[in-house]
């Protein structure tokens, strides 16, 4: 007998801008993260030092908030980027810095605060973020020219007024759009926005897959993976495959926090290699959150960590679908942190 699984499609969630401005906070998995927890590969000097930048750049507060770091340093830059490959710890020094940083301040990823601008209105988001001591941007990247003109001009408000900001991304701040927009003003807004920014390159290995199998784990038919969900604890959902992509078309990115919220695992039937963009770019923001969440998940078919097709892996989302591989091994293995 089929166990009573949950399905996606009962979930249509909404969020209002106040409810998207609460959610702006570190992923649950983050919350014991602090400097001091960070554990540096010793192999890659680079990240003990990253401990220690993150460290100078949370001194600036003690005594008094953002406006007191502008009067006593103004040579420094209001901003600290965090570059480098996936798994080496940059969300977990961006949430230990955002801990540190005193009253009220801000953790999303890049989505969620232009879908807060989307929510609010450009001049609403402008004064509810206005005071605050950080804006904390995780998974900074660059898919719409209009996206990167309107939060370079808000990040340039907010560091205006005392607020200061500090991103993490795979890519270098110069090199954010590289091989997917070459319009003179979408350059000339990249080169503004990385002026703002000290920029910190990280070295190292991918944490997720120093303990776990280098693949994704499939089960041989569905039969075998609702046994397996049947099993866990909590509740799951089962669908096909393609049945969640069409349902994710229909949400918007900054609500799959909410989709997937409560669940303790995603069932995909029939996983298959991905050849349309727009469904890959859907499914990555969805592993993304079901990552933050820790939500195993099983599947059959296609394991999910060749879902991105070679054609998808040499074009201009290639760090984006790499990262979503690795937290899918990490996933489907039950391995999350």
């Amino acid at each position: 007998m089929t166990a009573p699984f949950a399905s996606l499609l009962d979930r249509a969630p909404t969020m209002s801008g106040d409810e998207i401005a609460a959610s702006l906070v570190p992923p649950r998995q983050f919350d014991d993260a602090t400097l001091e927890n960070y554990t540096p590969d010793p192999d890659y000097p680079s990240q003990a030092q990253a401990v220690e930048r993150v460290r100078a750049f949370a001194a600036a507060w003690k005594g008094g908030g953002g406006g007191l770091f502008r009067k006593k340093a103004p040579e420094l830059k209001p901003g600290l980027y965090l570059d480098g490959g996936f798994g080496v710890g940059k969300t977990h020094l961006l949430a230990a810095l955002w801990k540190l940083a005193p009253g009220r301040k801000y953790f999303g990823t890049f989505i969620e605060y232009t879908a807060l601008v989307g929510a609010l209105g450009y001049q609403a988001t402008v004064k509810l973020l206005t005071g605050s001591t950080l804006v904390a941007i995780d998974e900074f990247e660059l898919d719409d020219p209009g996206d990167t003109m309107m939060m370079t001009r808000l990040l340039g408000e907010l560091a205006e007024t005392g607020t200061r900001i500090a991103a993490t991304s795979n890519t270098p701040p110069n090199a954010l759009g590289e091989g997917r927009f070459a319009a003179i003003d979408f350059l000339r807004e990249i080169h503004a926005l990385a002026a703002r920014f000290d920029i910190l390159r990280i070295d190292g290995l991918d944490y997720r897959r120093r303990d776990v199998e280098g693949h994704a784990i499939a089960y041989p038919d569905d039969v075998a993976l609702e046994s397996a969900a049947a099993a866990l604890r909590g509740t799951v959902t089962m669908d096909d495959f393609d049945v969640v992509l069409r349902h994710l078309a229909t949400v918007h990115p900054s609500r799959y926090v909410k989709l997937l919220h409560g669940l303790s695992a995603v069932g995909l039937r029939g996983v298959h290699v991905l050849h349309d963009q727009t469904d890959a770019l859907r499914f990555v923001a969805a592993v993304d959150r079901l990552y933050d969440g820790q939500v195993r998940v099983l599947a059959t078919g296609v394991p999910l960590d060749q879902v991105f097709g070679d054609d998808m892996l040499a074009g201009g989302y290639r760090k984006k679908y790499l990262r979503a591989i690795s937290r899918l091994i990490a996933l489907t293995s039950g391995s999350t942190p």
